[in-house]
């Protein structure tokens, strides 16, 4: 916490976000506003919930000491930039940006925002970097009524999800965090301007792209789609590559790779990869300042899962879905503290290892650093007296709510 200390200015928020941080940390099977103050030792949850309303700080400004933090730990050169969406299912149509849209968190489309997001992968350890908060343009940006009563500011404007990973990959490289590479899936590779933003800038990129794209190829003079190419190679062009480890070992596929540029001196391919087992193909473009071998793209397209596994254990480990907050402030701030507590887990994970250790044994995972925390560090003893008092509160409190309801429902 005296990373981000100097961005309260006042001492009580400050001592409540180090409360709701370590909240975030612990044991507890949900994590909103009530269940983190009755933890903290609060009689109501009014400074959890003034922390994601009211209170006098700068959630940029906190994710940016979170960016920092994590490149001072885990950066490096040769890192990855991944950009990705995920759903938080929502109930109600008063939540800053939820509508009935698909999520690929449910598989299908359910009532939910969305949530773009920026994951820095690197040899010592992976964590979220940056978040924007998808907008949707009919149902909220051509509804300022609807902006105004979430605080959404004057300036935010509709942007598609391409365009807030674009703003995103600009942060960072305006902060000067080191990386060569940017991976995305389909809906990222098909927007032709992060490409040639990335380009500008001098940065790689191996990004997904669907069956039906057309590519360059015979120096430009011929057009044709991607998965025509695939039927084309021969059998002994395939090459088989590992992406990375998984949980079952390593990830082997067979990849090939074809030459889309259509000038000399340029280093542009047509990555394809295929499973082994189904034959199912995926196609990436590609794109470098300088020649790469093959395994150098076939690394960079296997971090892209990084990023899923991240939505899984900001999740599952520090619960970054389980916030109950409507407006654009509390969204940010919300997200951002989980964020912060996702990089004390990784951080710990990655600088807590034992070169020594006996081939027995795995690293250190993030899930058994943030046990370990709540067995020795975070683990909280509050009096009988105290946990009755919160159950008199929360039932007082639902009673209220109850009441109002059926009074609203009576007099339509």
């Amino acid at each position: 916490m005296t990373r981000v200390a100097d961005r309260f200015t006042r001492v009580e928020p400050r001592r409540t976000a180090g409360q709701f941080v370590e909240g975030l940390l612990s044991d507890a099977e949900r994590k909103t506003c009530w269940s983190l103050a009755e933890r903290a030792g609060h009689d109501d949850p009014q400074a959890m919930q003034r922390l994601l309303r009211t209170a006098v700080w700068d959630a940029d400004a906190v994710r940016d000491d979170v960016r920092s933090w994590l490149v001072e730990q885990l950066g490096h050169p040769d890192a990855v930039l991944v950009t990705d969406e995920t759903g938080f299912l929502k109930k109600g149509v008063c939540s800053v940006g939820v509508q009935r849209q698909y999520t690929g968190t449910a598989g299908r489309i359910e009532n939910s925002k969305v949530g773009v997001f920026l994951a820095y992968v690197a040899p010592a350890g992976r964590a979220m970097i940056d978040r924007r908060l998808y907008l949707p343009d009919t149902t909220w940006c051509d509804r300022p009524d609807r902006l105004a009563a979430v605080g959404v500011p004057d300036d935010v404007g509709f942007a598609t999800k391409p365009a807030l990973a674009r703003q995103m990959i600009a942060a960072a490289l305006d902060a000067g965090v080191p990386f060569g590479w940017v991976t995305g899936d389909e809906v990222y590779g098909a927007d032709p301007g992060l490409r040639a933003d990335l380009e500008h800038r001098g940065i790689g990129y191996v990004l997904a792209v669907g069956c039906d794209r057309r590519v360059a190829i015979n120096d430009g003079r011929t057009l044709v789609r991607v998965d025509d190419l695939a039927d084309r190679i021969p059998t002994a062009e395939w090459q088989l590559h590992s992406c990375g480890p998984g949980a079952k070992g390593p990830r082997d596929h067979l990849w090939a790779w074809i030459t889309t540029a259509t000038s000399p001196g340029e280093h542009r391919w047509l990555l394809i990869r295929r499973n082994r087992t189904t034959g199912e193909l995926a196609f990436y473009l590609c794109w470098s300042p300088r020649p790469m071998p093959l395994h150098t793209l076939v690394r960079v397209a296997g971090s892209r899962w990084s990023i899923e596994e991240l939505f899984q254990t900001g999740k599952g480990q520090v619960s970054l879905d389980h916030y109950q907050v409507r407006s654009w402030t509390g969204w940010h701030r919300f997200v951002t503290l989980a964020m912060l507590a996702l990089a004390v887990l990784t951080i710990l994970a990655a600088t807590a290892q034992q070169p020594d250790a006996a081939p027995t044994i795995i690293a250190l995972t993030v899930a058994e650093i943030r046990r370990l925390l709540n067995a020795f560090v975070l683990a909280a003893s509050l009096p009988p007296e105290h946990t009755l008092r919160w159950s008199i509160w929360r039932r007082t409190s639902q009673a209220r709510a109850r009441r109002s309801h059926y009074q609203r429902r009576q007099a339509i």
